[in-house]
């Protein structure tokens, strides 16, 4: 571990760093949908303005040589607790005026943009407060609370919401409910103000000049490779992202109609508790894996870990079990892989930013990753709706040969992530 001014476990502060930065994500793209649902706007119209809530995650490594270059990541990360925080009491305020739409989404992407920033500092800081074989070791339970955040948040802030409308009108549960959100932020910047370590390496950076932002970008798409990366960070979970989109959906669908016919309860339990359990085991795993193995002996495992239990939802499509333990336990398996093949992805960033501009460079990675997500994802309701469920989970377990080609053209240190291993891509 790297020596820092006040030192910390990282226990005591990368799962909350990394719960801050799951939960405004769930938020934004998918509490808000639900909202604007309940408050009667079209689904044409919730897709729309939904979508292009995103877009703050795909765009963000254009502003990280900012953050990179500007101040201290802790500086950063405090921050943008608070502005997200004040941008989620912005929209429980404005819910109830006769705009909402138009101020809501205005708050909502005052908090996808703060997100985004805060996102470019958590990870920045992750790198300089650990050293290779501790962000092997961690980085399983990264991804894990950053998933529990996402799942629980959802979880958690709907059930509430539906108490809520039982007793109140839905405007007034709605604006509790983003009030809420609201002050778990300014609780976890308060937090983070005591916890969060001061790496020797974060300073305070003087404001920087535009050749200097610049020389960011140059930097990045000169490095060793770059065109392989971009595409190994592309298409490693190009099925995953189409799975991702559609699953919930099926399990959710009637039986008549080719789904699962589960109840919203149900499906808490299947993907909120099975689900989170399996990945939260897997990503473990994987890390600690990877932290004894190093990376290049545990490479072929977890490309298999990610893709094939993807074949379950062939099984659930076809069959249709009407016992929840079938659901249950495919659920799990294909969780797991997710999680421990998911692990190469995470080391695969952090190496391949290494060197100089590392926080930015990360972001950059991160971007080309929400992209792999983004741009299947636009067209995966198409496909499913074309072709069916049971096709399209077809399809899916078809193009996985191509997670298994990004794997191999890229090239990684055999013992990166191992102990006492200190590489850098510019050497």
């Amino acid at each position: 571990m790297q020596l820092n001014e006040r030192s910390h476990s990282p226990w005591a502060w990368i799962p909350t760093l990394y719960f801050a930065e799951g939960l405004p994500n769930i938020i934004v793209v998918t509490i808000a949908a639900v909202m604007y649902k309940r408050l009667g706007l079209t689904d044409t119209d919730i897709a729309l303005y939904t979508s292009w809530l995103y877009l703050p995650w795909v765009i963000k490594p254009f502003w990280s040589p900012i953050v990179e270059n500007n101040r201290s990541k802790r500086w950063w990360i405090l921050s943008m607790q608070l502005l997200i925080g004040a941008g989620l009491a912005g929209v429980a305020f404005t819910i109830p005026t006769a705009h909402y739409i138009q101020w809501t989404l205005a708050f909502l992407w005052l908090t996808a943009f703060s997100s985004a920033t805060h996102d470019i500092a958590a990870d920045g800081i992750y790198m300089m407060a650990l050293d290779d074989h501790d962000q092997s070791l961690f980085v399983g339970i990264r991804s894990t609370f950053y998933r529990i955040a996402t799942i629980a948040g959802q979880a958690l802030l709907l059930k509430l919401v539906e108490v809520l409308e039982a007793i109140r009108n839905p405007i007034t549960a709605w604006s509790i409910i983003f009030y809420v959100a609201a002050a778990t932020f300014l609780l976890l910047a308060l937090y983070h103000h005591f916890f969060l370590p001061n790496p020797r390496e974060d300073v305070d950076h003087a404001p920087s000049s535009f050749s200097e932002t610049l020389n960011t970008f140059r930097t990045f798409f000169q490095k060793p490779h770059i065109w392989i990366g971009i595409a190994f960070l592309l298409l490693y979970r190009l099925p995953e992202a189409l799975l991702g989109k559609i699953s919930q959906l099926f399990l959710l669908e009637k039986v008549s109609k080719g789904g699962m016919g589960l109840t919203p309860g149900e499906l808490g339990i299947t993907q909120g508790t099975v689900g989170v359990l399996g990945l939260t085991l897997g990503g473990i795993i994987g890390g600690i894996c990877v932290a004894r193995g190093g990376f290049r002996r545990w490479l072929w495992p977890m490309v298999c870990a990610i893709t094939i239990p993807d074949c379950v939802y062939i099984f659930l499509a076809y069959y249709q079990p009407e016992n929840l333990l079938w659901v249950n336990i495919g659920i799990a398996i294909e969780q797991f892989g997710y999680g421990f093949g998911f692990t190469c992805y995470m080391l695969f960033m952090l190496y391949f930013s290494q060197g100089s501009s590392k926080t930015a460079h990360y972001a950059f990675c991160t971007g080309f990753m929400a992209l792999s997500l983004m741009l299947p994802g636009m067209f995966a309701g198409w496909l499913a709706d074309m072709m069916g469920y049971y096709r399209f989970f077809i399809l899916i377990m078809c193009l996985t040969p191509l997670t298994f080609l990004a794997a191999s053209i890229i090239r990684v240190p055999a013992d990166f992530g191992m102990k006492k291993t200190h590489l850098s891509i510019d050497k």
